[in-house]
């Protein structure tokens, strides 16, 4: 009953572009603390880079989990491509279910499409549980390293 509790206190819902801002800060927050040591200087000065460069930043949506007014969780996709560009959750919130929550908020709007990302090492565990599974090796770019994965869906054939 408590994890019950716990799953409908958080709200999840597009974020506006007034918001993509916090948006942007939280992935950087929590890239810093989790994803930050498997990757060179290289590759966390790209990553940095990325949430400044305007021209990759246009035209992603982006969601986001709240805890009252505070946004603990985000969910970036490329709508063009189905590719999830971004997706972090505030690492005093991680196991209690948000990040699912978000994607499956994401699948609401993406029925029946296969969606892609590029899994960083430590978001591949979780990635796997939501169902999607890598499509090639590990591979590292500017520093970089993440494993290219889509996800399957049930009574669908990807390809």
């Amino acid at each position: 009953m408590i994890k019950e509790e716990w799953k409908n206190r958080f709200e999840i819902r597009n974020l506006s572009e007034y918001e993509r801002k916090a948006a942007l800060d939280l992935a950087w927050r929590v890239f810093c603390e989790y994803e930050s040591p498997d990757y060179t200087s290289e590759g966390t000065e790209e990553f940095r880079k990325c949430l400044h460069d305007e021209e990759y930043l246009h035209g992603l949506q982006y969601y986001g989990a709240f805890d009252g007014m505070k946004l603990i969780g985000e969910i970036a996709i490329r709508p063009d491509k189905k590719h999830i560009c971004f997706f972090f959750v505030d690492g005093r919130y991680h196991r209690r279910g948000i990040g699912t929550r978000m994607f499956q908020r994401l699948l609401e709007d993406y029925p029946g499409e296969t969606l892609t990302l590029n899994s960083s090492p430590y978001g591949l565990p979780f990635y796997k549980a939501i169902g999607f599974v890598p499509t090639d090796e590990e591979k590292t770019v500017n520093g970089i390293r993440f494993t290219p994965m889509k996800t399957v869906r049930k009574g669908r054939k990807n390809g």
